[in-house]
């Protein structure tokens, strides 16, 4: 039988008085409650005082000894769940996730994954799932079509109980979700040193072509802003219908690559992703655009590129360990000794293959100087 508030406010009280320290979701379990109406009983306690609030655990207060033993049973460890949400475990998430849970389990703690599979409201209905299971931090991929929320969107991210972890998300600034902590991958600069690389081997024109995602936007901006830096001739954009479908879009991909070279001079392209270059490269090499000849390649994700019947220079985002990284970041938190909120890119790197033209098997970081022809 589910406890009045107030009964259960007073029977919440007397629990954590009796044992000094107690999990959130022990209490929860006890009192016939969810882990998120606990902990806003919690947080309306420790307003007033009557409580001692520490992640995962609640403990009471104006006993420094008993403090200290809340702060230990609130560490990572045997015990604390961290609950992942992203969108698939398939081809880019996949590494993420794993990288996540070596972080998680070589601590002694669990990582429960959800998937939202891009559908719309599946984040918050994942997220209280996770919340109900006992989840004491969250690694958190929205479902957002740009990578970015649009306005109004996301504002439920900051008002969740428990410390989250944007993991390949962003805000702008302003946004109040800019102000969570995040990790992801820096796919403006991966861009940006792909078309570094091929200036280096002598391309004036290069052309983006990607599939509009998330990392669409990023990549266009590192694209635009090293064309720019470098005096490169910018090449005509390549746009998708939204309402297109696969077999629409990669007939636009392969006239609009194929336009590109005869008609413009483009002599280099950046495509997103290895799927679509596999399926591409061979088709232009078929109507005579010789690759690497005419059109030197780089791919971008690098999950497969390396298989194609000639193998595809990408770039790779060091996907595993954006996922530890944020792991260890909500660890952090959930050990109170993060300090100030952080916001962390990390670089992608540059493996070189026979598509672009120049000597294969090596790799550049993007600040590095990129190899010759």
């Amino acid at each position: 039988m589910r406890l009045h508030v107030d009964r259960r406010h007073e029977r919440l009280l007397e629990l954590v008085r009796e044992r000094g320290t107690a999990r959130v979701a022990d209490l929860a379990r006890e009192l016939g409650v969810s882990p998120v109406t606990l902990r806003r009983d919690v947080e309306m306690l420790a307003a007033q005082g009557r409580l001692q609030r520490l992640h995962g655990s609640v403990v009471w207060p104006d006993d420094s000894a008993v403090r200290e033993q809340g702060r230990t049973a609130a560490a990572p460890g045997a015990g604390t769940v961290v609950g992942m949400v992203v969108p698939t475990t398939e081809y880019y998430y996949a590494e993420v996730v794993r990288g996540a849970r070596d972080a998680v389990e070589a601590c002694g703690a669990r990582l429960v994954v959800a998937l939202s599979r891009y559908l719309p409201g599946e984040d918050a209905a994942q997220v209280e799932r996770l919340l109900g299971a006992g989840a004491d931090g969250l690694l958190l991929t929205p479902s957002w079509d740009r990578g970015e929320p649009a306005a109004g969107e996301g504002r439920w991210i900051t008002e969740l109980p428990v410390p989250t972890v944007l993991v390949e998300r962003s805000a702008p600034h302003g946004h109040p979700v800019a102000a969570l902590d995040r990790v992801r991958s820096d796919h403006a600069h991966g861009a940006a040193a792909a078309v570094r690389h091929l200036a280096a081997l002598g391309h004036r024109a290069v052309a983006l072509a990607a599939q509009e995602s998330p990392t669409s936007g990023r990549l266009r901006l590192g694209y635009e802003a090293a064309v720019t830096a470098l005096g490169l001739t910018p090449a005509p954009r390549l746009v998708h219908d939204p309402a297109a479908t696969e077999a629409e879009r990669f007939e636009w991909t392969f006239a609009y690559l194929r336009g590109a070279v005869e008609e413009h001079g483009v002599s280099a392209a950046i495509l997103h992703s290895d799927a679509d270059a596999i399926v591409l490269v061979p088709r232009l090499r078929a109507c005579g655009v010789r690759v690497p000849d005419d059109l030197a390649v780089i791919t971008y994700d690098d999950e497969i590129a390396d298989l194609a019947d000639l193998p595809l220079t990408a770039v790779a985002p060091a996907k595993r360990t954006v996922g530890r990284r944020a792991a260890e970041l909500l660890l952090s938190r959930l050990a109170d000794s993060a300090g100030p909120g952080q916001h962390l890119d990390i670089l992608p790197e540059l493996r070189v293959r026979a598509s672009c033209g120049a000597s294969g098997g090596s790799s550049v970081t993007p600040g590095a100087r990129s190899p010759s022809a």
